[in-house]
């Protein structure tokens, strides 16, 4: 295990120095949150997937392969359509908006910020939850490396992120998730997905050992693909972490192009993900946790050194969500709730200020990860907390944010009622029918989208003056310019 170990500690060790190499970049607002808006094609597409294929999609679509076959890519399959969805129809209209959170983009589309103060606290509270599930994974991954004990594991994993994420911001997450994207493609497309499917015996192997129904796509049910597309794919188009990536892109054309790249490796991940799950039910077929799958697999067929890698692989997958949502989450405290309880617009006119800002977000990037390690250490129901904010995110903010996007006669109040209706119908709906329950996510988001319809329509259309300054910015122009970091020149990413 002695090369396993040192291929892990060189990994953590330059995940902690491309914090400190990200934190001489990040010196004005910009740079800090959305990396400047200066990443190209290949930065893009490979921290997009970075991001959106964590813990859940590389140990949790193994162990659904395990439990149900190649139908078993269905969740990570929703995934990578949600992100294809929006980078094909959204992402353009997205990054030219030049703003910071959805709430901001909320306060654009509707006039003044009674929308953007609900749903920055929705968002918030969406980010957070995941940034927590995320670092609980730590847990698991460092038990079957080091043995650690829970609460050791998740602050060691923890702390890793949040010091590179507080020192460089998006600069340091970007400059990780590139080469977590590199590790998880080695890793596990290249290296498990092969020798998984090798010492099953092959494909005609697992077909002659598992039930007909591993190999059927739609063997997971219906019900169970239209819940995931439905959380997954509809979260994808609207969540805090992934928009903070699309505000990245240096124009709507890397967004684009780059995004469908992200969302096309999604769905061939997704795929692996099953294949593997699928060779582990036939070598450990009686596992008591599908999701030990990865874990077994890994620990069990592959050779030293080859295992450090691809325990690195799922450590990098882990890393790139909790840092995404980390730093979506301390944007959206600092600039959505934080800032407006204050009543101060966070614009930057001189370097000051602009120094000032970078330590405010860097501060609120610390806090919240504090608090993650925290809430992570004290949670114990993962599925749960992350059950409740998909459905907080999807059925609260879905509709008002889709509604603007699309439809010019939605109103503030068509939003606010959407948002009110639609939360609250969620809550009180997964208090009756259990949290886990399908029916609170489809229930509410039906009464969503009948507020927001009913209250738009019965209100006062959008002042024409703010749809107009709406489809200026949307066409890319009538946003302030940025204040440039005053930093030695490096070349733009590609």
């Amino acid at each position: 295990m002695a090369i396993d170990y040192t291929v892990i500690v060189i990994y953590l060790a330059g995940m902690l120095a491309m914090g400190w190499w990200g934190m001489r970049r990040a010196k004005s607002k910009s740079e800090f949150l959305v990396a400047g808006r200066r990443l190209g094609p290949s930065m893009y597409s490979g921290t997009m997937a970075a991001i959106v294929l964590g813990g859940a999609s590389t140990i949790g679509g193994v162990g659904l392969g395990y439990q149900y076959g190649l139908s078993g890519a269905w969740m990570v399959f929703a995934i990578g359509l949600g992100l294809l969805a929006l980078s094909i129809f959204f992402s353009a209209r997205i990054a030219r908006l030049k703003v910071y959170t959805v709430s901001e983009m909320l306060d654009l589309r509707y006039g003044g910020g009674r929308a953007g103060i609900i749903s920055g606290v929705v968002m918030w509270a969406y980010t957070l939850m995941l940034a927590v599930t995320s670092t609980i994974a730590y847990a698991t991954i460092f038990d079957v490396i080091f043995s650690m004990d829970r609460e050791v594991s998740i602050i060691l994993g923890g702390a890793i992120v949040v010091a590179y994420s507080t020192l460089g911001g998006m600069w340091s997450i970007t400059l990780t998730d590139m080469v977590q994207f590199v590790v998880k493609t080695i890793g596990v497309l290249l290296l498990l997905l092969p020798i998984a499917v090798v010492k099953a015996g092959g494909f005609s192997e697992m077909k002659a050992k598992l039930p007909t129904e591993y190999f059927d796509p739609l063997g997971i049910g219906g019900e169970t693909i239209f819940t995931y597309v439905l959380i997954y794919t509809f979260g994808m188009l609207i969540g805090q972490d992934i928009w903070q990536r699309v505000f990245t892109a240096r124009s709507d054309k890397v967004a684009r192009y780059g995004g469908t790249v992200a969302g096309t490796y999604c769905l061939v991940y997704a795929l692996a993900g099953a294949v593997i799950g699928t060779a582990a039910k036939v070598l450990y077929p009686n596992l008591a946790n599908a999701d030990d799958a990865f874990a077994t697999i890994v620990r069990d067929e592959l050779p030293m050194g080859v295992r450090g890698l691809v325990l690195a692989a799922a450590l990098a997958a882990v890393m790139s969500t909790s840092s995404g949502a980390l730093i979506a989450c301390a944007t959206v405290a600092n600039n959505d709730i934080w800032s407006r309880l204050r009543g101060v617009v966070s614009r930057a006119d001189d370097g000051d200020e602009a120094h000032d800002e970078v330590r405010g977000n860097r501060a609120f990037t610390l806090i919240m990860g504090i608090g993650v390690i925290c809430i992570a250490i004290a949670l114990n129901n993962v599925v749960e907390a992350l059950t409740v904010a998909y459905n907080l995110l999807v059925g609260g903010l879905l509709v008002p944010i889709l509604g603007g996007l699309l439809w010019k006669r939605g109103t503030v109040y068509g939003a606010l009622a959407s948002v009110t209706v639609g939360g609250v119908a969620v809550v009180g709906l997964m208090a009756v029918y259990g949290i886990l329950a399908n029916e609170p996510v489809y229930y509410g988001l039906l009464l969503a989208l009948a507020a927001y319809v009913v209250a738009s329509l019965a209100t006062r259309p959008t002042d024409a003056a703010v749809l107009a300054a709406w489809r200026e910015r949307l066409a890319g122009r009538g946003a302030e310019p940025e204040p440039e970091a005053e930093s030695e020149y490096v070349p733009t990413p590609g």
